[in-house]
């Protein structure tokens, strides 16, 4: 469920029409829905709480959305942050997200993210390889104190979805084998630097079958079951997130309940705590990117090109996945659609988010929204041909707020300076 509606034949944001929002801050812009990033984190915290899941902590991935105001909302319900970055380690601080709820996750941390880390008190850090554990341990020892860390494993299971976004299969870069893990969580138990609470696993995302998912799980109940065995304390289990959510044109994915059951099934008498790290289901339908037509190019061997001001640099997705984002007209006009391809203005064949797509009847200066872009939109953005970072706004109710103002061409340029010989 989304808060995007058709009212009296105007596209709105809970109580604010995208039209009035256009007006005011130009186009493209991104949307944000407070209703519905706080429906999305209440829902998946209820069911794993009605599930009998305890009190888990549910880390929202920064990556899918860094705009602080999006933290800062989901923060004030209780959501914590998994991060990547010594810079998204900061984005959840400002937010108000307390340390002891940010998990920092990725594969290449550098000396000074960790120490950064661990001097911030973040909750764990999730070591992927046994250089990292190694790196981890000798960053601590420098700071004399202990890290808490939990060993990521790769479950080496097939999740489906596109190659890009797939995270769980042996060839993949991310975590170690099983083996591996409790080899390297026995070390840690042993080093002076480290202190190992857990064990993590994330397997993919934009994942609409739970069979993958609970291969996956099950081989983790059996990694914590082990390590136990051998005397050595597990605090913590990291289920990661990569639970899909509906672009449209897929199939529904399944419910957080149904998640949630399954997970209670495969862990059911496991005494633990659990952790997840859900991005795009809590963010990717409560963001839209609002775009205007330039024009539409008729070409007379039949193609119909509606130019937008909106390109790959605002919303990478179609480019880099082939990904599908349902497209509505903010005003839409009456008459027979219409098939359109839908290009941006980047000197990019590349610069495509569809190709024969039918839409009501679009003339120049009219408004569309790409629909599902609240994940993996802002967050990708760039300045490829030196095209300004686009505003965010965020809506809650009838009030709308600009949390990340439009770019100026001269802020853009003031970070550049010629080289002194020039």
């Amino acid at each position: 469920m989304n808060h995007f509606e058709l009212r009296e034949g105007e596209l709105y944001c809970e109580d604010v029409s995208l039209a009035r929002i256009a007006e005011a801050v130009g186009t493209p812009v991104y949307v944000y829905s407070s209703a519905t990033l706080e429906r999305h984190y209440l829902v998946l915290r209820d069911a794993l709480r009605d599930a009998g899941l305890g009190e888990p902590l549910i880390a929202f991935a920064v990556k899918a959305n860094s705009n602080v105001a999006v933290l800062k909302t989901l923060g004030a319900l209780g959501a914590g942050a998994d991060v990547v970055s010594e810079g998204e380690v900061r984005r959840a601080l400002a937010a108000g997200i307390a340390p002891e709820r940010i998990v920092f996750s990725g594969v290449g941390k550098t000396a000074q993210e960790i120490a950064f880390a661990l001097q911030a008190g973040v909750a764990e850090i999730n070591v992927e390889s046994e250089p990292e554990l190694k790196l981890v341990d000798q960053v601590a020892q420098g700071l004399k104190t202990r890290a808490r860390i939990a060993i990521r494993v790769n479950p080496d299971v097939e999740a489906g979805g596109h190659a890009k976004i797939s995270t769980g299969k042996a060839e993949n870069k991310f975590g170690v084998s099983f083996a591996e893990a409790e080899r390297l969580y026995a070390n840690a138990s042993n080093a002076a630097g480290l202190k190992p609470v857990g064990v993590a696993c994330h397997i993919g995302s934009q994942i609409t079958d739970l069979a993958p998912m609970e291969a996956a799980f099950g081989k983790m109940r059996s990694l914590v079951e082990r390590l136990r065995r051998q005397g050595l304390a597990v605090e913590r289990l990291d289920l990661g997130g990569g639970l899909g959510v509906p672009y449209f044109n897929q199939p529904e994915p399944p419910s957080p309940a149904a998640y949630a059951a399954m997970i209670a099934r495969v862990m059911a008498g496991l005494e633990i705590q659990f952790a997840f790290e859900p991005g795009r289901m809590i963010a990717a339908n409560a963001g839209v990117l609002v775009a205007r037509v330039q024009h539409v190019n008729a070409r007379p061997e039949g193609r119909n090109f509606l130019v937008l001001d909106a390109a790959m640099n605002d919303l990478l997705r179609p480019a880099m996945y082939d990904a599908y984002h349902d497209i509505r007209p903010v005003r839409p006009r009456p008459g027979a659609a219409v098939t359109y391809d839908v290009v941006g203005p980047v000197c990019e064949t590349g610069d495509t988010f569809t190709r024969d797509r039918a839409l009501a009847p679009m003339q120049a200066g009219d408004l569309l929204a790409f629909m599902t872009a609240g994940a993996y939109g802002a967050a990708m953005s760039s300045e490829y041909n030196s095209r300004p970072l686009v505003p965010e706004v965020l809506v809650k109710g009838a009030a709308f707020a600009v949390v990340r103002p439009r770019q100026t061409y001269d802020e853009m340029l003031a970070r550049e300076r010629p080289a002194p010989w020039l």
